[in-house]
Protein backbone atom coordinates (compact mmCIF):
# COMPACT_ATOMS: atom_id res chain seq x y z
CA UNK A 1 0.00 0.00 0.00
CA UNK A 2 1.31 3.46 -0.88
CA UNK A 3 1.51 6.29 1.62
CA UNK A 4 -1.75 8.01 0.21
CA UNK A 5 -3.76 4.55 0.76
CA UNK A 6 -2.54 4.93 4.50
CA UNK A 7 -3.37 8.62 4.73
CA UNK A 8 -6.75 7.64 2.61
CA UNK A 9 -7.89 5.34 5.34
CA UNK A 10 -6.82 7.31 8.52
CA UNK A 11 -8.92 10.39 6.73
CA UNK A 12 -12.30 8.32 6.61
CA UNK A 13 -11.61 7.84 9.86
CA UNK A 14 -11.50 11.35 11.30
CA UNK A 15 -15.07 11.33 12.68
CA UNK A 16 -14.17 8.33 14.78
CA UNK A 17 -10.79 8.97 16.22
CA UNK A 18 -8.07 11.18 15.82
CA UNK A 19 -4.30 9.11 15.13
CA UNK A 20 -1.02 11.88 16.22
CA UNK A 21 2.35 11.91 14.05
CA UNK A 22 3.31 9.84 16.84
CA UNK A 23 0.60 6.57 16.22
CA UNK A 24 -1.33 7.45 19.05
CA UNK A 25 -5.40 7.10 18.94
CA UNK A 26 -7.89 8.92 20.55
CA UNK A 27 -11.01 8.19 20.07
CA UNK A 28 -13.56 11.39 19.03
CA UNK A 29 -17.32 10.18 19.48
CA UNK A 30 -18.18 6.43 20.43
CA UNK A 31 -21.24 6.08 18.86
CA UNK A 32 -19.41 7.06 15.64
CA UNK A 33 -17.92 3.41 15.60
CA UNK A 34 -21.76 2.29 15.01
CA UNK A 35 -22.02 3.46 11.60
CA UNK A 36 -19.93 2.79 8.29
CA UNK A 37 -16.48 3.07 9.90
CA UNK A 38 -15.67 0.24 11.52
CA UNK A 39 -17.43 -1.41 7.67
CA UNK A 40 -14.52 0.06 6.15
CA UNK A 41 -12.06 -0.64 8.52
CA UNK A 42 -12.93 -4.07 8.60
CA UNK A 43 -13.17 -4.77 5.02
CA UNK A 44 -9.28 -2.90 4.24
CA UNK A 45 -8.60 -5.95 7.53
CA UNK A 46 -9.41 -8.53 4.81
CA UNK A 47 -8.74 -7.39 1.43
CA UNK A 48 -6.53 -4.73 2.22
CA UNK A 49 -2.71 -5.32 0.96
CA UNK A 50 -0.17 -6.38 3.41
CA UNK A 51 0.41 -2.26 5.15
CA UNK A 52 -3.09 -1.48 4.89
CA UNK A 53 -4.36 -4.95 6.47
CA UNK A 54 -1.07 -4.27 9.58
CA UNK A 55 -2.71 -0.97 10.05
CA UNK A 56 -6.37 -1.44 9.82
CA UNK A 57 -6.11 -4.19 12.36
CA UNK A 58 -4.09 -2.46 14.54
CA UNK A 59 -6.74 -0.06 14.51
CA UNK A 60 -9.65 -2.17 15.48
CA UNK A 61 -7.51 -3.27 18.34
CA UNK A 62 -6.39 -0.35 19.60
CA UNK A 63 -10.41 1.62 18.89
CA UNK A 64 -11.68 -2.31 21.00
CA UNK A 65 -9.00 -1.46 23.79
CA UNK A 66 -10.09 2.42 24.36
CA UNK A 67 -13.97 1.51 24.23
CA UNK A 68 -13.31 -1.27 26.64
CA UNK A 69 -13.78 -4.33 24.63
CA UNK A 70 -10.94 -6.89 25.26
CA UNK A 71 -9.90 -10.10 24.10
CA UNK A 72 -10.47 -12.27 27.24
CA UNK A 73 -10.02 -15.81 28.92
CA UNK A 74 -13.21 -18.11 29.95
CA UNK A 75 -10.48 -19.11 32.67
CA UNK A 76 -12.20 -17.68 35.92
CA UNK A 77 -15.82 -18.08 34.88
CA UNK A 78 -14.71 -22.00 34.14
CA UNK A 79 -12.65 -22.65 37.25
CA UNK A 80 -16.09 -20.96 39.29
CA UNK A 81 -17.91 -23.75 37.36
CA UNK A 82 -15.89 -26.31 38.62
CA UNK A 83 -15.87 -25.14 42.27
CA UNK A 84 -19.96 -24.88 42.03
CA UNK A 85 -19.81 -21.52 42.03
CA UNK A 86 -21.89 -20.22 38.94
CA UNK A 87 -23.48 -22.87 36.78
CA UNK A 88 -26.77 -23.60 34.78
CA UNK A 89 -25.99 -22.74 31.93
CA UNK A 90 -23.91 -24.47 28.62
CA UNK A 91 -21.75 -21.98 26.89
CA UNK A 92 -22.18 -21.55 22.98
CA UNK A 93 -19.23 -22.00 20.95
CA UNK A 94 -20.00 -20.42 17.29
CA UNK A 95 -17.69 -21.45 14.61
CA UNK A 96 -18.47 -18.97 12.14
CA UNK A 97 -17.49 -19.88 8.37
CA UNK A 98 -18.05 -17.52 6.06
CA UNK A 99 -19.59 -14.05 5.90
CA UNK A 100 -18.25 -14.11 9.67
CA UNK A 101 -18.06 -10.20 10.29
CA UNK A 102 -22.26 -10.46 9.55
CA UNK A 103 -22.84 -13.18 11.25
CA UNK A 104 -20.86 -12.03 14.32
CA UNK A 105 -22.93 -8.74 14.18
CA UNK A 106 -25.86 -11.06 14.27
CA UNK A 107 -24.44 -12.76 17.43
CA UNK A 108 -23.47 -10.06 19.44
CA UNK A 109 -27.20 -7.97 18.16
CA UNK A 110 -29.04 -10.92 19.71
CA UNK A 111 -26.26 -11.16 23.04
CA UNK A 112 -26.96 -7.38 23.57
CA UNK A 113 -30.30 -7.95 23.31
CA UNK A 114 -30.46 -10.56 26.18
CA UNK A 115 -27.96 -9.08 28.02
CA UNK A 116 -26.68 -12.82 26.90
CA UNK A 117 -23.37 -14.33 28.48
CA UNK A 118 -20.98 -16.61 28.27
CA UNK A 119 -20.64 -16.59 24.61
CA UNK A 120 -17.58 -17.82 22.69
CA UNK A 121 -15.97 -17.30 19.11
CA UNK A 122 -14.10 -19.91 17.66
CA UNK A 123 -12.65 -21.76 14.43
CA UNK A 124 -10.79 -24.80 14.11
CA UNK A 125 -7.40 -25.87 12.81
CA UNK A 126 -9.25 -27.16 9.75
CA UNK A 127 -11.59 -24.42 9.24
CA UNK A 128 -8.64 -21.60 9.00
CA UNK A 129 -7.47 -23.60 6.05
CA UNK A 130 -11.04 -23.89 3.75
CA UNK A 131 -12.14 -20.84 4.82
CA UNK A 132 -8.91 -18.68 4.00
CA UNK A 133 -8.58 -17.48 7.87
CA UNK A 134 -5.67 -16.79 10.20
CA UNK A 135 -6.03 -16.57 13.48
CA UNK A 136 -5.27 -13.01 13.47
CA UNK A 137 -7.74 -11.63 10.48
CA UNK A 138 -10.85 -14.11 12.37
CA UNK A 139 -9.91 -11.95 15.71
CA UNK A 140 -10.25 -8.62 14.29
CA UNK A 141 -13.46 -9.49 12.11
CA UNK A 142 -14.71 -10.96 15.46
CA UNK A 143 -13.29 -7.30 17.37
CA UNK A 144 -15.32 -5.47 14.59
CA UNK A 145 -18.16 -6.82 14.79
CA UNK A 146 -18.59 -6.47 18.32
CA UNK A 147 -17.42 -2.59 18.24
CA UNK A 148 -20.02 -2.24 14.80
CA UNK A 149 -22.43 -3.33 17.39
CA UNK A 150 -21.38 -1.45 20.67
CA UNK A 151 -20.73 -4.26 22.73
CA UNK A 152 -17.78 -3.71 25.74
CA UNK A 153 -16.32 -5.87 27.97
CA UNK A 154 -14.85 -9.43 27.67
CA UNK A 155 -14.79 -10.73 24.15
CA UNK A 156 -14.12 -14.65 24.18
CA UNK A 157 -12.24 -16.08 21.22
CA UNK A 158 -11.16 -19.78 20.64
CA UNK A 159 -9.21 -22.17 18.81
CA UNK A 160 -10.94 -24.51 18.27
CA UNK A 161 -9.42 -28.99 17.31
CA UNK A 162 -6.09 -27.57 17.10
CA UNK A 163 -6.08 -30.69 16.01
CA UNK A 164 -2.85 -33.61 15.75
CA UNK A 165 -2.55 -36.01 12.19
CA UNK A 166 -3.06 -38.78 13.49
CA UNK A 167 -0.93 -40.59 10.39
CA UNK A 168 1.88 -37.84 10.50
CA UNK A 169 2.37 -38.43 14.49
CA UNK A 170 2.37 -42.00 14.40
CA UNK A 171 4.68 -41.88 11.73
CA UNK A 172 7.59 -40.53 14.33
CA UNK A 173 10.71 -39.53 13.20
CA UNK A 174 10.68 -35.95 11.49
CA UNK A 175 7.02 -36.32 10.13
CA UNK A 176 6.25 -36.29 13.28
CA UNK A 177 8.07 -33.45 14.05
CA UNK A 178 6.91 -30.82 11.26
CA UNK A 179 2.99 -32.24 12.45
CA UNK A 180 4.42 -30.91 16.23
CA UNK A 181 6.20 -28.45 14.93
CA UNK A 182 3.07 -26.61 12.91
CA UNK A 183 0.67 -27.04 15.93
CA UNK A 184 3.51 -24.91 18.58
CA UNK A 185 3.88 -22.47 15.92
CA UNK A 186 -0.30 -22.33 15.47
CA UNK A 187 -0.94 -22.25 19.05
CA UNK A 188 1.67 -19.56 19.26
CA UNK A 189 0.36 -17.08 16.87
CA UNK A 190 -3.41 -17.85 18.03
CA UNK A 191 -2.31 -16.56 21.42
CA UNK A 192 -1.16 -13.42 19.98
CA UNK A 193 -4.19 -12.61 17.90
CA UNK A 194 -6.20 -12.67 20.89
CA UNK A 195 -7.62 -16.38 20.74
CA UNK A 196 -7.27 -16.65 25.03
CA UNK A 197 -9.31 -19.72 24.85
CA UNK A 198 -7.49 -23.26 23.19
CA UNK A 199 -8.55 -26.40 22.47
CA UNK A 200 -6.03 -28.84 21.85
CA UNK A 201 -7.01 -31.84 20.13
CA UNK A 202 -5.11 -34.88 20.97
CA UNK A 203 -7.99 -36.88 20.88
CA UNK A 204 -6.97 -38.77 17.27
CA UNK A 205 -3.73 -40.35 18.77
CA UNK A 206 -5.73 -42.41 21.21
CA UNK A 207 -5.09 -46.10 20.06
CA UNK A 208 -7.84 -48.06 21.29
CA UNK A 209 -6.22 -51.58 20.33
CA UNK A 210 -3.08 -50.85 23.26
CA UNK A 211 -3.68 -53.04 26.04
CA UNK A 212 -5.62 -50.41 29.14
CA UNK A 213 -7.18 -47.31 29.53
CA UNK A 214 -3.82 -45.44 30.17
CA UNK A 215 -1.90 -46.79 27.47
CA UNK A 216 -4.30 -46.07 25.38
CA UNK A 217 -4.87 -42.85 26.45
CA UNK A 218 -1.00 -41.90 26.58
CA UNK A 219 -0.27 -39.87 23.79
CA UNK A 220 -3.40 -37.78 23.76
CA UNK A 221 -2.56 -36.88 27.49
CA UNK A 222 1.10 -36.42 27.52
CA UNK A 223 0.68 -34.29 23.91
CA UNK A 224 -2.51 -32.57 25.91
CA UNK A 225 0.21 -31.96 28.92
CA UNK A 226 2.88 -30.46 26.30
CA UNK A 227 0.81 -28.26 24.59
CA UNK A 228 -1.03 -26.71 27.64
CA UNK A 229 2.64 -25.93 29.19
CA UNK A 230 2.98 -24.21 25.97
CA UNK A 231 0.30 -22.36 26.12
CA UNK A 232 1.29 -20.87 29.29
CA UNK A 233 4.50 -19.79 28.14
CA UNK A 234 2.88 -17.79 25.33
CA UNK A 235 0.22 -15.93 27.06
CA UNK A 236 -0.01 -12.49 28.23
CA UNK A 237 1.10 -11.32 31.28
CA UNK A 238 -1.40 -11.41 33.69
CA UNK A 239 -4.08 -13.90 31.66
CA UNK A 240 -4.55 -17.56 32.27
CA UNK A 241 -5.38 -18.51 28.87
CA UNK A 242 -8.56 -21.16 29.15
CA UNK A 243 -7.29 -25.04 27.53
CA UNK A 244 -9.39 -27.58 26.78
CA UNK A 245 -8.86 -31.03 25.98
CA UNK A 246 -10.27 -33.71 24.70
CA UNK A 247 -10.77 -37.70 25.29
CA UNK A 248 -13.42 -39.19 22.35
CA UNK A 249 -13.08 -37.85 19.01
CA UNK A 250 -16.38 -36.57 17.32
CA UNK A 251 -17.54 -39.39 15.23
CA UNK A 252 -16.19 -42.16 16.65
CA UNK A 253 -17.09 -44.05 19.30
CA UNK A 254 -18.67 -42.75 23.01
CA UNK A 255 -16.99 -41.77 25.48
CA UNK A 256 -16.76 -43.54 28.92
CA UNK A 257 -16.14 -42.62 32.33
CA UNK A 258 -12.94 -44.64 32.87
CA UNK A 259 -11.51 -43.07 29.29
CA UNK A 260 -11.63 -40.06 31.20
CA UNK A 261 -10.69 -40.68 34.40
CA UNK A 262 -7.52 -42.05 32.88
CA UNK A 263 -6.89 -39.47 30.79
CA UNK A 264 -7.15 -36.92 33.57
CA UNK A 265 -5.19 -38.87 35.83
CA UNK A 266 -2.31 -38.85 33.01
CA UNK A 267 -2.52 -35.22 32.21
CA UNK A 268 -2.30 -34.10 35.93
CA UNK A 269 1.19 -36.67 36.47
CA UNK A 270 2.29 -35.35 33.20
CA UNK A 271 1.49 -31.67 33.78
CA UNK A 272 3.10 -31.92 36.87
CA UNK A 273 6.37 -32.53 35.35
CA UNK A 274 6.07 -29.82 32.87
CA UNK A 275 3.79 -27.11 34.37
CA UNK A 276 5.76 -25.73 36.91
CA UNK A 277 2.29 -25.27 39.29
CA UNK A 278 0.83 -23.53 36.65
CA UNK A 279 -3.28 -23.78 36.25
CA UNK A 280 -3.86 -26.98 34.07
CA UNK A 281 -7.04 -27.80 31.78
CA UNK A 282 -10.55 -26.02 32.56
CA UNK A 283 -12.75 -28.36 30.25
CA UNK A 284 -12.70 -31.60 28.05
CA UNK A 285 -14.88 -32.39 25.08
CA UNK A 286 -16.67 -35.88 24.88
CA UNK A 287 -18.21 -37.76 22.23
CA UNK A 288 -21.45 -38.74 22.78
CA UNK A 289 -22.90 -39.89 19.47
CA UNK A 290 -22.78 -36.68 17.37
CA UNK A 291 -20.49 -35.93 14.36
CA UNK A 292 -19.47 -32.77 12.40
CA UNK A 293 -22.08 -31.35 10.13
CA UNK A 294 -24.25 -33.95 10.63
CA UNK A 295 -25.14 -37.31 8.55
CA UNK A 296 -26.78 -36.06 5.05
CA UNK A 297 -29.86 -38.09 3.87
CA UNK A 298 -29.95 -39.01 -0.16
CA UNK A 299 -32.45 -36.20 -0.38
CA UNK A 300 -29.75 -33.75 1.60
CA UNK A 301 -31.89 -33.80 4.58
CA UNK A 302 -30.10 -34.51 8.02
CA UNK A 303 -30.55 -38.03 9.83
CA UNK A 304 -31.36 -37.68 13.59
CA UNK A 305 -28.82 -37.97 15.59
CA UNK A 306 -29.19 -40.15 19.39
CA UNK A 307 -26.93 -38.14 21.68
CA UNK A 308 -26.19 -40.26 24.92
CA UNK A 309 -27.07 -37.39 27.35
CA UNK A 310 -26.48 -39.56 30.06
CA UNK A 311 -22.75 -39.93 29.37
CA UNK A 312 -22.78 -36.19 29.26
CA UNK A 313 -23.85 -35.68 32.52
CA UNK A 314 -22.36 -38.78 34.19
CA UNK A 315 -19.03 -36.95 32.85
CA UNK A 316 -19.87 -33.65 33.41
CA UNK A 317 -20.09 -34.32 37.11
CA UNK A 318 -17.01 -36.38 37.24
CA UNK A 319 -15.59 -33.92 35.70
CA UNK A 320 -16.69 -31.10 38.74
CA UNK A 321 -16.31 -33.35 41.49
CA UNK A 322 -13.47 -35.17 41.20
CA UNK A 323 -11.39 -32.49 39.03
CA UNK A 324 -12.50 -29.37 39.62
CA UNK A 325 -13.15 -28.49 35.67
CA UNK A 326 -16.23 -26.90 34.29
CA UNK A 327 -17.64 -30.06 32.93
CA UNK A 328 -17.96 -31.90 29.52
CA UNK A 329 -18.36 -29.98 26.06
CA UNK A 330 -20.01 -30.97 23.37
CA UNK A 331 -18.96 -31.51 19.69
CA UNK A 332 -21.09 -31.58 16.58
CA UNK A 333 -24.50 -30.07 17.87
CA UNK A 334 -26.04 -27.03 15.40
CA UNK A 335 -27.49 -29.78 13.42
CA UNK A 336 -29.54 -30.94 16.44
CA UNK A 337 -33.59 -30.53 16.29
CA UNK A 338 -34.08 -27.97 18.53
CA UNK A 339 -35.52 -29.05 21.01
CA UNK A 340 -32.32 -30.96 22.19
CA UNK A 341 -30.72 -27.58 22.84
CA UNK A 342 -32.18 -27.14 26.68
CA UNK A 343 -31.07 -30.80 27.53
CA UNK A 344 -27.45 -29.40 27.50
CA UNK A 345 -27.83 -27.09 30.73
CA UNK A 346 -29.98 -29.59 32.13
CA UNK A 347 -27.42 -32.34 31.58
CA UNK A 348 -24.16 -30.18 32.91
CA UNK A 349 -22.60 -29.63 29.92
CA UNK A 350 -19.89 -26.98 30.63
CA UNK A 351 -19.88 -25.96 26.59
CA UNK A 352 -21.45 -26.91 23.04
CA UNK A 353 -20.09 -26.32 19.29
CA UNK A 354 -22.50 -25.11 16.90
CA UNK A 355 -20.92 -24.53 13.45
CA UNK A 356 -22.32 -26.34 10.13
CA UNK A 357 -26.32 -24.84 11.02
CA UNK A 358 -25.13 -21.55 10.33
CA UNK A 359 -23.84 -21.70 7.50
CA UNK A 360 -26.96 -23.80 5.90
CA UNK A 361 -28.90 -20.49 7.09
CA UNK A 362 -26.73 -18.49 4.60
CA UNK A 363 -26.28 -20.73 1.63
CA UNK A 364 -30.07 -22.11 1.62
CA UNK A 365 -31.45 -18.39 2.86
CA UNK A 366 -33.33 -17.66 -0.15
CA UNK A 367 -31.72 -13.98 -0.37
CA UNK A 368 -28.43 -15.44 -0.91
CA UNK A 369 -28.11 -15.33 -4.68
CA UNK A 370 -28.96 -18.18 -6.76
CA UNK A 371 -26.13 -17.33 -8.76
CA UNK A 372 -23.51 -17.63 -6.55
CA UNK A 373 -24.49 -20.80 -4.65
CA UNK A 374 -24.38 -22.04 -8.08
CA UNK A 375 -20.80 -20.74 -9.06
CA UNK A 376 -20.07 -22.47 -5.54
CA UNK A 377 -21.29 -26.00 -6.42
CA UNK A 378 -19.80 -25.76 -9.44
CA UNK A 379 -16.30 -25.09 -8.00
CA UNK A 380 -17.01 -28.11 -5.65
CA UNK A 381 -17.55 -30.13 -8.31
CA UNK A 382 -14.29 -29.46 -9.82
CA UNK A 383 -12.16 -29.01 -6.99
CA UNK A 384 -13.87 -31.13 -4.40
CA UNK A 385 -14.40 -34.29 -7.43
CA UNK A 386 -12.36 -37.37 -5.41
CA UNK A 387 -14.47 -36.32 -2.18
CA UNK A 388 -17.71 -37.82 -3.89
CA UNK A 389 -18.18 -41.43 -2.42
CA UNK A 390 -19.30 -44.25 -4.63
CA UNK A 391 -23.41 -44.04 -4.23
CA UNK A 392 -23.59 -40.30 -2.99
CA UNK A 393 -26.49 -37.99 -4.55
CA UNK A 394 -25.63 -34.46 -5.68
CA UNK A 395 -27.30 -33.23 -2.24
CA UNK A 396 -25.25 -35.37 -0.22
CA UNK A 397 -22.47 -34.22 -1.46
CA UNK A 398 -22.65 -30.39 -1.68
CA UNK A 399 -23.89 -30.66 1.85
CA UNK A 400 -20.86 -32.57 2.61
CA UNK A 401 -18.52 -30.05 1.32
CA UNK A 402 -19.60 -26.66 0.86
CA UNK A 403 -18.23 -25.43 3.50
CA UNK A 404 -14.67 -25.62 1.37
CA UNK A 405 -16.59 -22.77 -0.72
CA UNK A 406 -16.44 -20.04 1.62
CA UNK A 407 -12.65 -19.33 1.21
CA UNK A 408 -12.53 -19.10 -2.48
CA UNK A 409 -16.05 -16.78 -2.51
CA UNK A 410 -14.78 -14.66 0.02
CA UNK A 411 -14.86 -11.43 -1.50
CA UNK A 412 -18.28 -12.30 -3.57
CA UNK A 413 -19.59 -13.44 -0.37
CA UNK A 414 -18.59 -10.26 1.36
CA UNK A 415 -19.83 -8.00 -1.40
CA UNK A 416 -23.19 -9.24 -1.47
CA UNK A 417 -25.57 -6.63 -2.03
CA UNK A 418 -26.49 -4.54 1.70
CA UNK A 419 -30.04 -5.30 1.67
CA UNK A 420 -29.03 -9.39 1.28
CA UNK A 421 -26.61 -8.35 4.12
CA UNK A 422 -29.06 -7.16 6.31
CA UNK A 423 -31.88 -10.19 6.00
CA UNK A 424 -28.68 -12.80 6.70
CA UNK A 425 -28.18 -11.34 9.64
CA UNK A 426 -31.61 -10.74 10.63
CA UNK A 427 -32.31 -14.58 10.16
CA UNK A 428 -29.14 -15.63 12.23
CA UNK A 429 -30.04 -13.10 14.78
CA UNK A 430 -33.06 -15.43 15.21
CA UNK A 431 -31.29 -18.25 15.24
CA UNK A 432 -28.92 -16.81 18.37
CA UNK A 433 -31.53 -15.92 20.34
CA UNK A 434 -33.24 -19.19 19.76
CA UNK A 435 -29.79 -20.51 20.94
CA UNK A 436 -29.24 -18.18 24.04
CA UNK A 437 -32.32 -18.80 25.52
CA UNK A 438 -32.31 -22.67 25.30
CA UNK A 439 -28.62 -22.62 26.57
CA UNK A 440 -29.78 -20.48 29.46
CA UNK A 441 -27.49 -17.66 28.90
CA UNK A 442 -29.92 -14.98 28.07
CA UNK A 443 -28.67 -12.94 31.21
CA UNK A 444 -25.58 -14.25 31.97
CA UNK A 445 -23.50 -10.84 30.99
CA UNK A 446 -23.37 -10.23 35.19
CA UNK A 447 -21.96 -13.86 36.32
CA UNK A 448 -19.69 -13.23 32.98
CA UNK A 449 -18.73 -9.92 34.76
CA UNK A 450 -18.32 -11.65 38.36
CA UNK A 451 -15.79 -14.09 37.19
CA UNK A 452 -13.78 -12.46 34.44
CA UNK A 453 -11.37 -9.56 34.46
CA UNK A 454 -10.07 -8.69 31.01
CA UNK A 455 -6.61 -7.31 30.74
CA UNK A 456 -5.96 -4.90 28.43
CA UNK A 457 -3.62 -5.59 25.94
CA UNK A 458 -1.97 -2.69 23.87
CA UNK A 459 -0.26 -3.33 20.80
CA UNK A 460 2.62 -1.33 18.86
CA UNK A 461 1.40 0.72 16.15
CA UNK A 462 2.95 -0.31 12.79
CA UNK A 463 5.84 1.37 11.30
CA UNK A 464 4.54 4.13 9.17
CA UNK A 465 1.00 4.72 10.99
CA UNK A 466 1.11 7.98 11.48
CA UNK A 467 -0.23 11.55 9.98
CA UNK A 468 2.75 11.99 7.68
Amino acid sequence: MTVNRTQELIRSLQDVMELSPRGEVTLRRREALQGEAVDRLAERAVFGDDEEKTAARWLIHELARQTGLHPASIQGLYEAMGRGEAGGFTTPALNLRGLVYDSARAAVRAMRRLEAGPVVFELARSEMGYTFQTPDEYAVLILAAALREGMSGPLFIQGDHFQFNAAKYHAGGETRETEVRALRDLVRDAVQAGFLNIDIDASTLVVLERPGLKEQQRDNFEMQAEFTALVRNHQPQGVVVSVGGEIGEVGKKNSTPGEFRAFMDGFKESFAARGNGAPGISKVSIQTGTSHGGVPLPDGSVAEVKLDFDCLRSISEIARREYGLAGAVQHGASTLPGNAFGQFPKHGAAEVHLATEFQNILIDHPRFPAPLRQAMYAWLADKCASERKTGMTDEQFYYKTRKKAWGPFKKETWDLPAAVRDELRATLQEKFDFLFRQLQVGGGAATVARHVSPVGVRRTAPPGLSKG
